[in-house]
């Protein structure tokens, strides 16, 4: 055989197909073609695992496999989702699905290629140069990339767009992604839009809804999503983005029911399956969140997509059902981790919070009232993220329920409240976080209000023609709430009336200090957000 080109020496290849039959020839097929290195498996979960420790030039994977577990299609997400596809690496589909709503899908996930069955190995040979000729073609765009050089890769992409040039479409794709990661919504919605207009592509009406999320426009976005959703009902990632912004507008009935049919469409999926568990536990929905958690521990701990979380509401969960060996697995899991990352607050935090349930359980009432003051001391640090927040409210209210008497716990709830109840998602999370407790739902709902009358009663000041004393106002109940909500006013009002306000220069380090350390995640609401965004590519090395 011809080689494909000189390097393809050098490539490494990963096979990944549950038929033996199938597998070996695709392996054979591949090293005719004079890849250098070929490895193979026959599931995607072990794929998974695989993919985390060691990098491939080539993965070659099969769409359907016989068990009920993830797809090609569920591998490739969990892949880009997680950040483990460099750039260099070209995938590719093997389907015998040779429908177009198949073929579309495999289209539209931005892969390099696919193939349907049968094929020979011309076919493959071909689909590898293309894929092969696009990485090199677009070298240059990727290497800015690499160099972490953003501006200079978005421009690269957009005068492709414009000028029509090669592998075009795909470059328009990089490009919106890259303009998203500036904060450029505007110009990210445009671009998606172009390329709707100009082949009304799934994932082009998926980018747009995304910019509209990232701008603020939540009610546009819903409305965009249930349009796409309508017409794709099988496009996973549209759901993901969906729940975001269900939960951003607090709207948590719904975000859970998306997530239900997201992991319907993709039952291996350990992100959305940890995304179900979540908000079933914020929904009140425990038996559900039980299920699925157990599910996401017992199939995903060891892959580095599983989150931590989990655990934590696994061990809040067992607690609630006196479920006592399924609590204390939990924190020993927790307690495993800690002693691999012993430099993580958050993990720490979370093995602070297992720890108490644990003396709860040994009836070690002393000890679990030293330990939640301790705990509650973290709550005015600038790490203590709305995460925390919830983790400690669930624990307080359970510890409510038991022979534990917290005196401060109410101050507690209160800090809690006031601090991160910024916006009617937050407090809505926070009052999920407190099912059960009136009272505790009560003092969020107050200090949401609370937060509401202060900001308006600071504007007053402004309105009135004293904006400096509005600033001074909003940065005092700032500093004692450690409100980002308050916080960012301040400085919105500060930037408006610069000219008039004398101390501006020190009011202004004043509210950039309170922003580094108490808003670095704004006023926005989310749930265990991390690695790819959904509809998103994995943009980076």
């Amino acid at each position: 055989m011809q080689l494909l080109d000189p390097q393809i020496g050098d490539c490494r290849a990963l096979v990944i197909d549950g038929n033996p039959t199938s597998r070996s020839t695709q392996v054979a097929m591949l090293r005719d073609w004079g890849v250098g290195t070929v490895a193979q498996t026959s599931r995607p979960a072990d794929a998974l695992r695989i993919l985390e420790e060691r990098m491939f030039d080539v993965v070659l994977c099969e769409q359907h496999f016989d068990d009920r577990g993830m797809d090609g299609q569920g591998l490739l997400d969990e892949l880009r989702r997680n950040h483990l596809l460099p750039y260099s690496t070209v995938f590719i589909m093997v389907t015998g699905e040779a429908s177009y709503s198949k073929v579309a899908e495999a289209a539209e996930s931005a892969l390099d290629s696919y193939l349907l069955k049968p094929h020979n190995a011309a076919a493959l040979g071909e689909r590898l140069t293309q894929a092969r000729r696009r990485k090199r073609v677009l070298s240059d765009i990727f290497e800015a990339m690499e160099m972490r050089q953003y501006d200079k890769a978005a421009l690269l992409c957009l005068k492709r767009f414009s000028d029509r040039d090669e592998y075009w479409l795909y470059a328009a794709r990089v490009g919106a992604e890259l303009l998203l990661r500036l904060g450029r919504h505007d110009a990210a919605r445009r671009m998606f839009e172009a390329v709707r207009e100009a082949r009304a592509l799934t994932w082009a009406k998926l980018g747009v809804a995304r910019a509209e999320v990232e701008g603020g426009a939540h009610d546009q976005a819903r409305r965009t999503l249930e349009s796409l959703i309508s017409a794709n009902p099988s496009y996973a990632d549209a759901y993901d983005v969906m729940g975001r912004v269900q939960v951003e507008q607090g709207d948590l009935g719904s975000a859970l029911d998306t997530y239900r049919k997201a992991c319907e469409l993709t039952p291996g999926s350990i992100g959305r399956l940890q995304k179900q568990g979540m908000l079933a536990f914020f929904a009140g929905e425990f038996a559900e969140a039980e299920k699925a958690l157990d599910k996401a521990v017992s199939t995903g701990i060891s892959s580095k997509m599983f989150d931590l979380e989990s655990l934590v509401l696994q061990a809040l969960l067992k607690f609630e059902t006196a479920d006592l060996r399924g609590m204390m697995r939990a924190v020993d899991n927790l307690q495993h981790a800690s002693e691999r990352h012993p430099e993580s607050s958050r993990i720490q935090r979370f093995l602070a919070l297992g720890d108490v349930l644990r003396s709860v359980a040994g009836r070690q009432i002393v000890q679990v009232v030293s330990k939640v003051k301790g705990l509650s001391r973290h709550t005015r640090e600038g790490d203590f993220d709305f995460e925390a927040a919830t983790n400690f409210m669930a624990l307080l209210t359970r510890l409510s329920r038991t022979e534990v008497q917290l005196q401060d716990a109410e101050l507690w709830v209160n800090a809690i409240a006031l601090r991160f109840a910024v916006s009617k998602a937050g407090t809505e999370l926070l009052c999920a976080a407190a099912f059960g407790h009136a009272e505790y739902q009560r003092q969020v709902h107050d200090a949401h209000a609370r937060i509401g009358v202060m900001a308006e009663q600071a504007m007053t000041h402004s309105v009135k023609g004293s904006p400096a004393v509005a600033v001074q106002t909003l940065l005092k109940q700032g500093e004692e709430t450690l409100n980002a909500k308050l916080i960012e006013l301040a400085g919105l009002v500060l930037q408006r009336h610069r000219e008039r306000i004398d101390l501006y220069e020190a009011m202004m380090a004043r509210v950039e200090a309170l922003k580094e350390q108490y808003c670095s995640k704004g006023t926005r609401v989310s749930l265990n957000d991390t690695g790819r965004q959904a509809g998103a590519l994995a943009l980076r090395s």
